[in-house]
């Protein structure tokens, strides 16, 4: 078995780009360590309609079923979960939205909860971390802890969509982000048009990669 992705969804708005990439990941087989902060879980409920009320119930609901991936879901709580300590191999970390409130505490060492201490992990043991903030505007201390960030090798992908692959459907803009996340996750997908690639060439392509 290869070693999991550990997927982190904060209170940021766009609750949808974590979901998304969690059923990507579902449906190709891989293995997922998911961690929801409370504020996260809030927006779930706020943005998508999620009954959050029995988080493991609705977790199963929008996520069992897709593909032959599995996930296992921390508690933000449990700082003893196995993600917590750095000798629990893991490719990996996505925090997909990420808080300015999340992304100060990775940048500080704060590892107030299992998220942030997890990406603590991902730092002192050198694995890829990659973080898509969603904030606007953003003031100097939102560009410093993301400049502190990246200058330890952090990739940074703010969810800004584009529009020059055409996009028809809000579907079309949160595949583009999951796209770009998936691209530095070195991650084979075709949820995005790239860029010089015609209609045709990425309907051939999406096609290929469904068979």
């Amino acid at each position: 078995m290869s070693k999991p992705w550990v997927i982190g969804i904060t209170g940021a708005s766009g609750a949808a780009y974590g979901v998304r990439l969690c059923r990507y990941l579902l449906s190709q087989g891989m293995h997922i360590h998911l961690l929801i902060t409370d504020a996260g879980w809030r927006v779930l409920k706020e943005e998508l309609g999620w009954d959050v009320t029995k988080r493991k119930d609705t977790l199963e609901a929008q996520l069992g079923g897709y593909g032959t991936g599995a996930y296992q879901y921390h508690s933000i709580q449990d700082i003893g979960a196995s993600t917590a300590s750095g000798s629990f191999r893991t490719h990996g970390m996505v925090i997909i939205p990420c808080s300015m409130g999340t992304l100060s505490g990775i940048a500080n060492g704060a590892s107030d909860n299992l998220l942030e201490r997890t990406a603590d992990v991902m730092l002192k043991e050198g694995r890829p971390l990659i973080i898509v903030p969603r904030e606007t505007p953003l003031h100097a201390i939102h560009l410093e802890n993301m400049l502190k960030l990246s200058r330890m090798g952090v990739r940074i992908i703010p969810a800004m969509p584009a529009f020059y692959q055409g996009p028809q459907t809000l579907d079309d803009m949160i595949d583009f982000m999951v796209g770009k996340v998936l691209d530095n996750m070195d991650v084979e997908h075709e949820l995005y048009k790239r860029w010089g690639m015609s209609d045709e060439q990425h309907v051939q392509a999406r096609s290929h990669r469904a068979d």
